[in-house]
């Protein structure tokens, strides 16, 4: 999936950023900007015609990208589990114990 194609506050996890040229200056910047593989991405908002241009956040820090740009942005949507929210070592059926 692109990042242009991201719907609004879904997190996801950079996988790449695509050079169309060899030294590609945006896709350079891009990375410099902190799009980098692991990062996590989100859509802010969106611009009013077109949905050009896109705000996207990459951890704090907040970007509006044309949507060309953030195309060239491979991203994997984030999904979070039961399991990874809850360790499963503290299932115990004494209340006392789960709050400690």
């Amino acid at each position: 999936m692109r990042l242009s194609e991201l719907p609004r506050r879904t997190a996801a996890t950079v996988k790449s950023v695509d050079d169309t040229t060899p030294n590609d200056a945006v896709a350079r910047r891009l990375r410099d900007l902190g799009f980098v593989p692991g990062e996590t991405v989100q859509i802010i908002a969106f611009g009013p015609f077109g949905k050009d241009p896109i705000v996207a956040q990459v951890g704090y820090t907040r970007f509006a990208l044309r949507r060309a740009e953030a195309a060239r942005i491979a991203v994997e949507v984030a999904s979070a589990t039961v399991s990874s929210i809850a360790p499963a070592s503290q299932e115990s059926s004494d209340p006392a114990q789960r709050i400690a």
